[in-house]
């Protein structure tokens, strides 16, 4: 059976278009209650009346469609904390002053250079009760003691609402806390925090109690802290430890999903349980303790994982096919795929715009469709080769699935992806199967060495074949540039090619083909949107001037710094407007951009009185009376970059307000841009 033509994949459907018309549209939510309440009575009225009839009545049919997009939008309203009116976004007077908030520590987070970060549930500000969630950002010299999830904090601080990008197609950090319910960012002052003498107990506190006393009980086992750090991560979805540098090699050797726990883990531990629950016979009375320990195992593993998209999604899919199995039905994999993603998404609708989420649903539907047709291209009767041809097809079906959405994120392709998932997945059962042991017993104290040796070894050489397979960067495709047209075409592409490759008719042919000219034509349309872009940017850089001039696809760069050429900043920029740098040129006192003059002013502050710029970008904190400049020059606005001390912006800024001039301010405002 094809998959659309599954009702429930049809309901789906229908649910994901309402979530995503809730997030995009923001839709009346009374509006959506009420036409809500209206259809459900109706398909009531109309299922007790059509109840004797035989065939379905197709307006049936669209009426459950048309709820269940409404569903999908409810529940994103529902979910939304925004909308609540005890949120603090909701109160303007909390931000930008020092305040005292009562918060509860919900999550770790890793840290930066200067701060530990959590995510952090507000209670109260300034003595009123509030709701909602924030990043907590707290000095490392202000802790001389670890903070552990569950402890109630008073913090002195200043509540920062969440910035949109200071660049242009600069990752935007604001919006993905705001995916994640967190809007705004709390800096807490030093020597101002207060910590209460209990903490707040529930799921979550008990969760990361028993996850730190596992680690904790490794780490006096002597056990190696590089080792011990992947080992939390495959097993506990604890990441925070982790090395850049090991990150990296991951990430280059095509195998950073390891790292994070989710289907691939939770598999090994169903077919860990189900090894170790064989003894128990298959009678209904043994089928039902198995089911009941599996799934309280696979429960008490989500929770000790941390409940990310990731793992919330496979131990829901798992349960189902638990349930399945040993209720002794068959189980659709689709049916469960479909049912596991509906219920996820009804209790987590944010979820959606999870990237992890994202990527593990498309790697698991098409190992389901596609690697069974892949297998079927050779059938090796040697059982080490079955094996390994088994792991490839499984590895290039989950590749071509999440490749052109890997694109579009992260903009690099590891070409060894196929070495490295042959040469590890077998290691990493092995690890799993051992790891699940002895963190078992470190829940309890019981820390042997010779338990943890093989554990420890067996993590230092995956992070040893890692390294190796990372270390060939010739085979690393970077900065791909793809947007989201080319997502899309990609997508009808691979699926149409699919389509055709599994029963090769004409008439599939012809859909593929049409697919290529779609993906052509999106091309084409890129590269002529392109060419026809002009815009002249002033970047956002701390301590530095960095100002790009783009025709087309080429790219002209003004700055006296040589190394703002290789910075992440520029390297974004470039990538989404699918362009390369021509030339690199010295700042000069004059710049031309589709009839504006600009006068640039450094540090020294000189400029000729008769230039009437229409611009003046002021850099390098010049030396001037601003006010007789404005007076002498008149311009229509005026430009300070990041190169300036702040403290001088504040007095241009009321400078140009009593000369009616509007300023702006790049570490304030962001990059500024004409076109």
């Amino acid at each position: 059976m094809k998959v659309l033509q599954f009702p429930l994949a049809r309901i789906t459907i229908g649910f994901l278009f309402g979530i995503l018309t809730a997030f995009y549209f923001h839709p009346n939510p009374n509006l959506v209650f009420g036409l809500l309440f209206v259809l459900l009575t109706l398909l009531i009225l109309l299922f007790f009346g059509t109840k004797k009839t035989k065939n379905t009545p197709f307006y049936f049919g669209i009426l459950t469609y048309s709820i269940s997009f409404l569903i999908g939008i409810s529940s994103l309203i529902v979910q939304t904390n925004s909308l609540e009116k005890s949120n603090y976004s909701n109160d303007n007077s909390v931000f930008e002053k020092e305040i005292s908030i009562t918060l509860i520590i919900r999550e770790k987070l890793k840290n930066t250079s200067y701060n530990k970060r959590y995510i952090a549930l507000v209670q109260t500000i300034n003595q009123k009760n509030y709701s909602g969630r924030i990043l907590l950002n707290i000095p490392k010299k202000s802790i001389t003691t670890p903070i552990e999830v569950g402890t109630i904090l008073r913090i002195r601080g200043s509540l920062i609402k969440n910035k949109k990008p200071d660049n242009p197609n600069q990752f935007d950090y604001g919006n993905y806390l705001k995916q994640k319910q967190i809007y705004a960012q709390l800096y807490a002052n030093s020597g101002s925090i207060e910590r209460s003498l209990e903490p707040y107990k529930d799921i979550w506190y008990y969760s990361a109690k028993i996850s730190s006393r596992i680690t904790h009980n490794l780490e006096k086992s002597a056990f190696n802290k590089t080792a011990l750090a992947v080992a939390t991560a495959l097993i506990l979805g604890q990441r925070q430890d982790i090395a850049p540098e090991i990150v990296q090699d991951y990430q280059y050797a095509g195998a950073v999903h390891i790292l994070s726990v989710s289907g691939l883990h939770v598999g090994f531990i169903f077919l860990f349980l189900n090894f170790i629950l064989k003894p128990i016979s298959n009678t209904r009375k043994g089928a039902f303790i198995k089911l009941s320990i599996i799934l309280i195992s696979l429960f008490l593993f989500a929770l000790i994982a941390g409940l990310s998209p990731s793992i919330v999604r496979s131990v829901t899919m798992f349960s189902f096919v638990t349930i399945g199995y040993y209720l002794r039905r068959n189980v659709n994999i689709y049916h469960t795929l479909l049912v596991s993603m509906l219920l996820i998404l009804l209790f987590q609708a944010y979820f959606l715009f999870d990237v992890g989420f994202q990527l593990s649903y498309l790697a698991v539907f098409f190992i389901v469709w596609f690697q069974p047709v892949l297998a079927t291209l050779w059938k090796p009767k040697n059982k080490i080769l079955k094996y390994s041809w088994d792991i490839l097809t499984v590895s290039f079906a989950a590749q071509i699935g999440t490749l052109p959405l890997s694109l579009y994120y992260f903009h690099q392709f590891p070409g060894l992806f196929f070495i490295t998932n042959l040469a590890v997945i077998p290691l990493v059962s092995i690890i799993m199967f051992i790891g699940i042991v002895v963190m078992g017993f470190a829940a309890f104290g019981f820390t042997a060495l010779w338990l943890n040796k093989p554990l420890e070894w067996s993590i230092i050489l995956l992070n040893k074949i890692i390294n190796t397979i990372a270390s060939f960067e010739q085979f690393i495709i970077k900065d791909i540039p793809f947007n989201f047209s080319l997502l899309t075409s990609s997508y009808i592409l691979i699926i149409a090619l699919i389509v055709w490759f599994k029963k090769p008719y004409f008439s599939r042919l012809l859909i593929v083909m049409i697919s290529i000219i779609t993906f052509q034509l999106a091309l084409v349309i890129t590269h002529w949107q392109t060419q026809n872009q002009e815009e002249w940017i002033v970047f956002n850089v701390k301590r530095n001037t960095l100002i790009v001039q783009r025709k087309g696809d080429e790219v002209s760069l003004y700055s006296n710094d040589s190394v703002v050429r290789k910075s992440k900043i520029l390297n974004s920029y470039l990538l989404e407007n699918f362009s390369q740098i021509k030339n690199q040129k010295t700042l000069r006192h004059t710049a031309y951009f589709k009839g504006n003059k600009i006068l640039i002013l450094d540090s020294l502050g000189i400029f000729p009185k008769n230039i009437k710029p229409d611009i003046v970008l002021l850099t390098q904190s010049p030396r001037i009376n601003i006010d007789r400049m404005l007076l002498d020059l008149k311009p229509k606005i005026v430009i300070a970059d990041g190169s300036n001390y702040k403290y001088i912006l504040k007095q241009w800024e009321m400078s140009c307000k009593k000369q009616k001039i509007p300023f702006h301010a790049t570490a304030e405002k962001g990059f500024y841009k004409l076109n």
